[in-house]
């Protein structure tokens, strides 16, 4: 068979691209080292998912099935292996999962051959995103994602329904899909997370209470919540865990990020939190820690973000936007952070164990106040202007 002169150039880029090796930036703060490529952009996309290779369909060699971004991505290790789960757009605006591989987590990720073809069992389901991977000690990896439905209550055709959907697997190649959450006293769900531990012999989620579609609403923050069954999971009662706050970066909502992370201080969270300002959502990256008896309570909290999007980063198809929904921690105690920025590519960001603890549990609270918080930077420089005192003498 004879394939258009095309492909050959368009497959040698993207050889070309998947052997590109990444690099740390000279960006600093002590905490974590940025990646100067992005891991997972719209190129990496196998071209046999974009294009018919058949000359007499396609004589002009033109993307049939366009994909417009690779973003938001579950992620973890398997096989030796770096994982994600991406949430791939088409540019019929529609997203769905799929899988990359890579040996190192920072360059040479390539998709699995197909993308995930989940079973359709959620008839009135339109479309699908955000998957947190959790390897639960039941000895099972769950899926959990937003499914997102038309609001036939109402006619606005932008007015929809948001539910956590539930997949669990053992090779991230068979998904079988399980009944939809369903939490009583929340209309709607997004960025919900399953917690790798039974509490009280029981599935531990990490829920986002919802009004609607867009607006939290009453929802005050973070949920945590508890099912008997996963397999036809109900949450009667939700409580909240890291709480929403008037002028923080968490005033207009936020949400879970990865699969906490177990320190033999507490539980490790990283999560989003969102603002509005006079050109939109903005979107940061946040960390929190709660109790490892009682994963709900919040017993560690530092001030502002943890990433926020910088540079070229701020610009795509949302801009101002990081988002993060997986990480790694490797047998080395390395953590690679998975973030996407403005909805449009997944870049990483690296630290340790050691930093990202030190960071959690010693960076200073947000005092909530400007005054409060000008008294607290004026403490860390005379603590700072006492050691220059010293090196004097």
């Amino acid at each position: 068979m004879k394939l258009h002169d095309r492909y050959y150039v368009e497959a040698s880029k993207q050889l070309d691209l998947l052997a590109k090796k990444n690099e740390k930036t000279d960006f600093y703060n002590g905490t974590y080292d940025r990646w100067k490529n992005p891991v997972l952009t719209r190129e990496h996309i196998p071209l046999s998912w974009r294009y018919d290779f058949d000359i007499k369909k396609n004589p002009y060699f033109m993307e049939r099935l366009g994909i417009n971004a690779v973003m938001n991505s579950g992620a973890m290790l398997l096989d030796n292996q770096y994982c994600l789960v991406a949430r791939v757009e088409g540019n019929d605006r529609k997203s769905f999962f799929a899988v990359a591989r890579s040996n190192n987590g920072v360059d040479g990720f390539k998709f699995d051959p197909y993308p995930v073809l989940l079973e359709d069992t959620c008839k009135e389901e339109t479309n699908v995103y955000d998957m947190r991977l959790t390897q639960h000690e039941d000895g099972y990896i769950y899926g959990v994602f937003c499914s997102e439905s038309k609001d036939m209550k109402n006619n606005d055709l932008s007015a929809a329904v948001a539910a956590a959907g539930i997949v669990r697997t053992k090779d991230l190649i068979h998904f079988e899909r399980l009944p939809n959450l369903k939490t009583l006293r929340s209309p709607q769900q997004r960025n919900v997370c399953l917690h790798p531990e039974f509490i009280n012999g029981k599935y531990a989620f990490y829920t986002r209470p919802m009004d609607d579609f867009i607006d939290t609403g009453s929802g005050g923050g973070i949920g945590f919540g508890l099912c008997d069954d996963i397999t036809n999971a109900v949450i009667d009662e939700e409580v909240i865990t890291s709480k929403r706050k008037y002028h923080t970066i968490t005033e207009a909502k936020n949400g879970a990020g990865a699969v906490p992370i177990k320190t033999d201080k507490g539980w490790i969270h990283i999560a989003h939190g969102v603002r509005n300002t006079a050109a939109g959502l903005r979107y940061v990256i946040y960390a929190f820690a709660t109790s490892l008896e009682k994963p709900w309570e919040v017993i560690a909290e530092p001030s502002g973000y943890l990433i926020a999007p910088r540079g070229k980063e701020r610009v795509g198809d949302v801009s101002n936007v990081t988002f993060l929904n997986g990480l790694i921690v490797n047998d080395k105690n390395e953590v690679y952070l998975y973030y996407a920025s403005s909805d449009t590519r997944l870049h990483v960001a690296t630290t340790t164990m050691d930093k990202l603890q030190d960071y959690v549990f010693n960076t200073p609270e947000d005092p909530l106040r400007s005054v409060e918080c000008v008294q607290q930077r004026c403490e860390l420089i005379n603590n700072n202007m006492k050691l220059f005192e010293g090196l004097d003498k």
